[in-house]
This record gives structure tokens, C-alpha cells and sequence, in this order.
């Protein structure tokens, strides 16, 4: 399946609480979207937040944050691992 990284810009503000709760509930939801987040990371300067996931697509990854928590990511790409 694809590995797909979603970015989520203007994260200024969020707490490591925060976005541990939101990633909580991604998981909760995302089997029903067939997608598996894998991990995230915050870039504290930049006011970035970045999910790695598996997913059929790029709809379905953005579609587990819509559901979720209403988080929606800014921009969502395909990655390769390795490359």
C-alpha cells in the first residue's frame, strides 16, 4: 500500500497533548478509511505538524483527520521509503 506524509501548517499553539489526542483518535477511525498511521512529528519553528501513513490513497489518508478531529491537513503527498 502507498506511504503517504500530510502536512498540517499554522499548528501554532499545539500542545504534545494535544496532538497525542488527536493521534489517539486517528487511530480509532482510520481502519474504517483502510488506512494504518504509522507516526508524527511537530516542527516547533516552522508551526508544522507531519503523519506518516499507509493508504490506498490520498483521499482516504485525508479523510481519517477529517473524520477524527477535523484536523484536515493542508497537503498530502506520496512518499517512498529509500528514496
Amino acid at each position: 500500500m502507498p506511504l503517504y506524509m500530510d502536512i498540517h501548517k499554522n499548528a501554532k499553539g499545539i500542545t504534545k497533548e494535544g496532538l497525542e489526542e488527536a493521534h489517539k483518535k486517528d487511530l480509532a477511525v482510520q481502519a474504517k478509511h483502510g488506512v494504518k498511521f504509522h507516526s508524527y512529528w511537530y516542527n516547533e519553528k516552522e508551526e508544522k505538524v507531519f503523519c506518516l501513513c499507509e493508504a490506498p490513497n490520498k483521499e482516504a489518508a485525508a479523510a481519517v483527520h477529517h473524520e477524527a478531529h477535523g484536523g484536515d491537513a493542508d497537503e498530502v503527498i506520496e512518499v517512498k521509503e529509500g528514496f
